[in-house]
């Protein structure tokens, strides 16, 4: 019988298969009905709720992310809750089609019950992003829009 991996373990495992482009195999680190929040992306959903529309997702990011992104300066930090994790750490982002290469500071705080991610709040350097697939001003036209 396998131990449940700890918080630290599933974030690690979770920043491996994205950065390895293994998005299908990612919702199955959620639970039924977890809940991940963006607070800053500027555009799209920043709430998604279920395995199911986490997993679709996932799916939509698979087929049509331009980005390869590799990890660097993780820092995992456990709080006195013993089921949340604050994660820190930079992706550097290449896009394949503009050729840009970028950092992107992230800060991720996980809450993982029995093995699976129950509730995430993420926080990533959108801008960067933006800037790395030169969308800079479709990204100030939907921010003016919305």
């Amino acid at each position: 019988m396998s131990e449940t991996p700890s918080p630290r373990e599933v974030f690690l495992e979770l920043l491996a298969g994205i950065t390895a482009g293994r998005f299908a195999d990612l919702a199955g680190l959620y639970a039924e009905e977890a809940v991940v929040e963006t607070p800053f992306v500027p555009a799209g959903p920043r709430r998604i709720e279920g395995r199911a529309a986490l997993g679709a997702r996932f799916q939509e990011v698979a087929a049509h992310s331009p980005l390869d992104l590799a990890s660097a300066n993780v820092v995992v930090r456990e709080t006195d809750d013993p089921e949340v994790v604050v994660a820190e750490w930079d992706y550097r982002v290449h896009h394949r089609v503009t050729g840009r290469t970028v950092e992107a500071a992230n800060i991720q705080v996980l809450r993982v019950r029995d093995g699976l991610i129950v509730h995430s709040r993420d926080y990533h350097d959108h801008l960067a992003l933006a800037v790395a697939g030169n969308s800079l001003p479709q990204l100030v036209a939907a921010l003016g829009a919305a």
